[in-house]
């Protein structure tokens, strides 16, 4: 989702204008992810007559711009010893094909020759489980080198590496996923595995399918052999009777791939996906879908999180006009639980109050704080959403849990234990949007990565860490401190200079617990699914509520023992 940069919106406020830059800055940023490997990997996919991956996602597609990319911050600034793995060389998202919802997997031959890194594996990984939980078929463009062997120790063995990718292919099927796999340049090693596990295989001419490369096998083997002989379309298509499909070139293939989705069944009822606004804010709606503008959020919520704002004024901007019904609305106030509506799908929301509440019993409640009262109520809301099966939608903007002897003597814990619980085992789709911090145990309890959102995902400004960044760099500081006060002392220093010396540690451990606390950082880590643009949070959650909100896989087909 893409804000093109221009000039904010003549009224707005100093803070609004401070955040729509940032939100600008990251979309520019954006772009240049989207170029891949830039132009030497896109002239060198072109010069083996081949279409990058991006190409190949838009010719796949019916639309373009309504492809829902997920993981595009992956491997961000990691890797660093080895170069640059922009978006950890693949594509992820979903995308109609054939007016069909698929799970698009496609290997980015620009970056590193498709190599896989630890973030390839966790985003491939993400990818089949967000297919495998909305019950949507996958489709997977295949062209790469492999694993990068440099990192082979971290990407070969793990539950969560790169077998973990092929066990899921078996698991899909099992549970009737339809899963095709379109061969379009190199697949080697154990990479191979993944569309030889899959329904349907189609493969380009000029592709490569084998275990072991020429090279390899020779020095394994002895044999010389030339890259077509040994897995070449022609020899899998006519010898070894492992591909279903031999196609001529990319555009061949992607349009036999888009009438093999067209057979899949028809949709019960054809999903109307909207497409997220990719125009600069708007303010003059003239009929407007909520109850305030859309663009208003960058009037509410400040780059830096310390403006005060309602919730239910941000709430406004999302849902559907006149839908908002706030449950338990003089209880609990530090946490907003209401149902709603957006785009006409019923959900159950629990957001932070960003204002300054008061409490009949404990008086004054902080902006951003989890109180027992409030824990204890979204627990009775989140149970009552699963009793009449309402999705959740979840506005994090959280400082963490009340601390403090009148917390503790409140039951704050067993309180927290209730959400966490109720959070836990929910069995309703959840999706979680964070719109400023989320800190500490605020992040658990109000459905972070941990608690297996449906989908996750973020605004630019947003803030991840377990405390906020002045309390936690102080708490490290001084455990760095000690240890260098502990060390015995040159007798040539001066007081000055160990004084310079801490001073200088000081400000090195706030810019580096600063820098881990940036979303740009979790995102590379895939802790969310996406950063998306503010004022596009309402059509990025109604088109991924239409994805979560369809029928869980059935198993329908197995089979006994066969003998081949």
């Amino acid at each position: 989702m893409v804000v093109k940069p221009s000039s904010p919106q003549p009224h707005a406020s100093a803070a609004a204008n401070s955040l729509l830059e940032h939100c600008r800055a990251l979309a520019a940023e954006e772009a240049k992810l989207r170029a891949g490997g830039g132009p030497a990997g896109l002239e060198r996919q072109h010069k083996h007559g081949r279409l990058t991956a991006r190409e190949r996602i838009a010719g796949l597609l019916d639309g373009p711009e309504d492809f829902l990319e997920l993981g595009l911050w992956a491997a961000h600034g990691m890797y660093r010893d080895w170069g640059t793995f922009t978006a950890a060389g693949v594509v992820t998202g979903i995308g109609r094909v054939a007016e069909r919802p698929v799970m698009i997997i496609a290997n980015d031959a620009t970056v590193k020759a498709g190599a896989f890194v630890p973030m390839t594996c966790k985003k491939i990984l993400r990818a089949q489980r967000i297919a495998f939980e909305c019950g949507l078929p996958l489709v997977y463009l295949v062209d790469s080198s492999g694993v990068f062997l440099p990192m082979q120790d971290e990407v070969f063995p793990d539950e969560d590496d790169f077998g973990r990718i092929f066990r899921n292919n078996a698991v899909l099927s099992a549970a009737g996923v339809p899963q095709f796999a379109a061969i379009m340049g190199n697949c080697v090693a154990g990479g191979a595995y993944l569309p030889v596990l899959c329904d349907k295989i189609l493969m380009t001419e000029g592709s490569g399918l084998y275990l072991a490369g020429p090279s390899l096998v020779k020095a394994a083997i002895g044999q010389e052999v030339d890259s077509e002989s040994l897995g070449g379309a022609a020899m899998h298509a006519e010898l070894s009777g492992t591909v279903d499909f031999k196609e001529k070139d990319d555009p061949a293939c992607l349009r036999r791939l888009r009438s093999l989705v067209a057979l899949l069944p028809a949709e019960n009822s054809k999903l109307q996906t909207p497409t997220a606004q990719k125009s600069e804010p708007n303010t003059q709606d003239s009929k407007p879908e909520t109850a305030r503008p859309a663009a208003g959020v960058y009037e509410l919520v400040s780059l830096d999180g310390r403006a005060e704002y309602d919730a239910r004024d941000l709430l406004a901007c999302v849902v559907d006009a006149n839908s908002l019904e706030e449950y338990k609305a003089d209880y609990g106030k530090t946490l907003v639980c209401a149902y709603a509506r957006i785009g006409g799908q019923p959900i159950g929301v629990v957001a932070n109050q960003r204002m300054r509440v008061q409490s009949r019993e404990t008086g004054l409640q902080m902006p951003g704080v989890i109180y027992a009262d409030s824990a204890e109520k979204a627990a009775r809301f989140v149970m009552d959403c699963n009793q009449t099966r309402l999705p959740l939608v979840f506005f994090q903007d959280v400082s963490g849990f009340m601390v403090g002897k009148d917390a503790e003597q409140s039951g704050i814990i067993r309180a927290g234990a209730q959400l966490v619980n109720a959070v836990s085992n929910s069995t309703v789709p959840k999706l979680t949007v964070v719109v400023g911090g989320s800190y500490g145990a605020g992040n658990y309890a109000l459905c972070g990565k941990a608690f297996d959102p449906r989908f996750i995902f973020a605004w630019p400004n947003a803030r991840y860490a377990v405390m906020g960044a002045a309390q936690a760099s102080d708490v490290v500081f001084n455990i760095l401190a000690r240890g260098a006060r502990d060390r015995p002392a040159d007798p040539s220093a001066a007081g000055a200079a160990k004084a310079e010396e801490l001073a200088a540690l000081r400000e090195k451990v706030k810019r580096d617990y600063l820098e881990q606390t940036d979303i740009r950082y979790g995102a590379a880590r895939g802790w969310v699914d996406a950063i998306i643009q503010p004022h596009e949070t309402r059509a990025v959650l109604s088109q991924a509520l239409t994805y979560a909100t369809r029928p869980a896989p059935k198993a329908t087909f197995h089979t006994g023992v066969i003998q081949v």
